[in-house]
């Protein structure tokens, strides 16, 4: 009986040992995790029901014409990505309920690396930064504006691919997959015109319209009825690149 007791104290100690030496070298991992506030409304939910539908931009436009609106959610309805409510919003929710766009303005940005303004002096005329339109290259005489030495310094390495759409009979608008510096002025577009809208979306216009943009270039090379048929007939792709 006294051997038994002591070989059952003697297992009873063994376990303990080697328990204690199981935690001693077990190694603790804390994975790391990442949180991001959840935003309390829907982008472009200006009536705050919860859905985005056309009432959201018949909110907009109510409002803008200083009409009362019960419950109107101004930060929801400020899609475009501007300082101030404006026809822009109430315009992206009806692109958007149509499924022109996949996402706002205002989305694109917050999800989208600003680009930084260039340090340094812009690209010589030898080393300029090239348009192609689908298969056919183009040449654009830039401005010398903040908005494209950023756009240079973006495709100064890498080709820049721009799925573009055909929106209201006279343009093709692309998210730039990017931020740029903007300086919007109320200008009227000829054909040719490359604009920078929201900071984030290139246009280039086959026609005309009135809006408030920052101007990027203009196609030299191309006449109306040639950027007509260009650009008319369906989505293009637009590529920069040096």
């Amino acid at each position: 009986m006294k051997l038994l007791k002591s070989l059952l104290t003697i297992t009873i100690i063994v376990v303990l040992v080697f328990s204690l030496a199981a935690c001693s070298n077990a190694q603790t991992t804390e994975v790391e995790t990442e949180t991001y506030p959840a935003l309390s409304f829907v982008y472009g939910d200006a009536d705050n029901d919860g859905r985005l539908s056309i009432l959201d931009a018949t909110c907009i436009q109510r409002v803008l014409a200083d009409y009362t609106v019960a419950n109107f959610n101004k930060e929801a309805a400020m899609v475009s990505d501007g300082k101030e409510l404006t026809i822009i919003d109430a315009t992206l929710i009806q692109r958007k309920l149509v499924n022109l766009i996949d996402r706002f303005p205002v989305e694109e940005a917050a999800v989208q690396p600003t680009v930084p303004e260039p340090t340094e002096a812009p690209m010589t005329e030898e080393a300029e930064m090239k348009m192609v339109i689908n298969d056919t290259p183009v040449t654009v005489e830039w401005e010398d504006n903040k908005s494209v030495a950023a756009l240079k310094e973006a495709v100064k390495n890498d080709p820049l691919t721009i799925r573009m759409s055909m929106y209201g009979g006279f343009e093709q608008v692309g998210s730039l997959g990017m931020t740029l510096p903007r300086n919007d002025t109320r200008i009227t577009t000829d054909p040719g015109d490359v604009i920078l809208y929201s900071g984030n979306q290139m246009v280039v216009f086959y026609g005309s319209n009135t809006w408030a943009y920052t101007r990027l270039g203009r196609i030299t090379d191309k006449t109306t009825e040639e950027l007509t048929e260009l650009l008319s007939n369906g989505n293009v792709i637009i590529t920069l690149s040096y």
